[in-house]
């Protein structure tokens, strides 16, 4: 695994003006920075998984996870903005800085935050909700270093996501915004 390096994202957040769910990993994989996007890994089960949720086949390209995010008001960032890390290992993260999500949320009627990981929660909790005072909720990894978790679990604890889109997009006001 080497050495820790300083890794700073060049992913930038994905949201829109009708994103209702923020979607948080920790930091983008090697793979993920490399392809321009989050959740690049091809063995990382996040696009199919965000796809089984809404009964579709899975976004293949950059274009098309775009589009995915905006038809299903999801916007997608990461809580760390740099951190030092070994490969994709979470868990030697040390020296974390954080994303600054305002913009999200001053731009988008985000209603709820689901942290995809533990690690990714955990550093929230430290580093971001202090901050915000907005509490995360934490999903299951869907990195393929948690194979424990099969698909059907992945779609029952993701279930929420899709739930939240679709109460923010039915019930209008009566939905607060954060």
């Amino acid at each position: 695994m080497g050495d820790p390096e300083l890794v700073s994202s060049p992913l930038p957040a994905v949201f829109f003006e009708d994103s209702y769910v923020l979607l948080l990993g920790s930091l983008p994989s090697p793979k993920s920075r490399e392809r321009g996007f989050h959740y690049g890994h091809p063995q990382n089960r996040f696009w199919p998984l965000m796809a089984a949720l809404w009964e579709e086949l899975p976004p293949k390209d950059l274009e098309e996870r775009r589009s995915f995010l905006r038809n299903h008001h999801l916007a997608l960032h990461d809580v760390l903005r740099s951190a030092e890390i070994k490969g994709a290992s979470d868990a030697s993260i040390a020296s974390p800085v954080a994303n600054d999500l305002r913009p999200i949320l001053e731009a988008a009627p985000i209603r709820r935050i689901f942290c995809t990981g533990s690690t990714a929660g955990r550093l929230y909790r430290r580093l971001i909700e202090p901050e915000l005072g907005i509490p995360c909720e934490v999903l299951p990894s869907t990195s393929p270093a948690n194979a424990r978790w099969r698909m059907g679990d992945l779609l029952r604890d993701y279930a929420v996501v899709r739930e939240v889109v679709e109460g923010a997009c039915f019930s209008g006001a009566a939905f607060p915004k954060l």
